[in-house]
């Protein structure tokens, strides 16, 4: 809990510095008197160090894992599978729908999901998508404060899930906060439970996506900005969509 304030506070101090209720000089200044300026990334130190652990936990623990996974559960299993752990993640696509404005996407979503849950056995099968055509409105805490113009802040690599940023780190505070998800549901004895569940629904869905990212990494001279960017680009377009 003191995390989570912690965090929360930090986003209001960015965002408020963002807005010049604080004395922050303007990006534009910068560059009027010097001509350009320097990506803000004050914890590029640290980020480049973590990445590098991240990567080599991938490398040699992660994804050897993830292809034993898949060589044992076959694709049909694993799709079933990361089609029920979607399902029951609804309430967070719903209420950050619903806190964009997005209400068109949020009575689809609740389509979506009574579907799913009714007619493809609790979400295993993802009737909705590919019988109707009921594409996913995919939108979380992080893309929501984007959309209320919460600045990104600094860049953050964290130990294991890789790029985020001050603003989706709030956002998965109040994730953890808010009892929407499966893990956060008060239906496990304790929280090893949680994890545990938590920990399969990840290595199901890394099962598929091992591959990706050794094609994708083979060649990289320099992992970190190259995460790093892939990361930010994503989510701007993901807010802007």
């Amino acid at each position: 809990m003191r995390f989570a304030v912690v965090v929360l506070f930090l986003l209001f101090f960015y965002g408020c510095a963002d807005k010049n209720i604080v004395n922050v000089p303007d990006e534009d200044d910068f560059e009027s008197e010097f001509g350009s300026t320097e990506e803000f990334d004050p914890l590029s130190g640290y980020n480049r160090i973590m990445t590098k652990f991240n990567n080599a936990a991938y490398i040699y623990v992660i994804i050897p894992t993830a292809d034993s996974y898949r060589k044992v559960v076959p694709k049909g299993a694993r799709s079933s599978i990361n089609n029920f752990f979607d399902n029951i993640a609804f309430p967070v696509r719903f209420v950050n729908n619903l806190l964009q404005g997005k209400f068109s996407n949020a009575a689809s979503e609740t389509r979506r999901f009574i579907i799913n849950t009714a007619v493809g056995f609790l979400g295993f099968a993802n009737v909705a998508d590919e019988i109707y055509g009921m594409q996913k409105h995919d939108e979380d805490f992080g893309q929501t404060l984007g959309a209320w113009g919460v600045p990104s802040g600094p860049h953050i690599v964290l130990p294991l899930l890789g790029p985020s940023n001050l603003r989706d780190l709030g956002g998965e505070v109040i994730n953890y906060i808010a009892p929407l998800t499966y893990n956060d549901w008060h239906v496990f004895e304790n929280d090893w439970q949680s994890i545990g569940v938590r920990a399969f629904s990840v290595l199901n869905g890394l099962s598929d996506f091992a591959p990706m990212y050794e094609t994708m990494t083979k060649d990289a001279i320099d992992l970190y900005p190259l995460m790093k960017n892939m990361y930010e680009q994503r989510r701007d377009k993901l807010i802007k969509e």
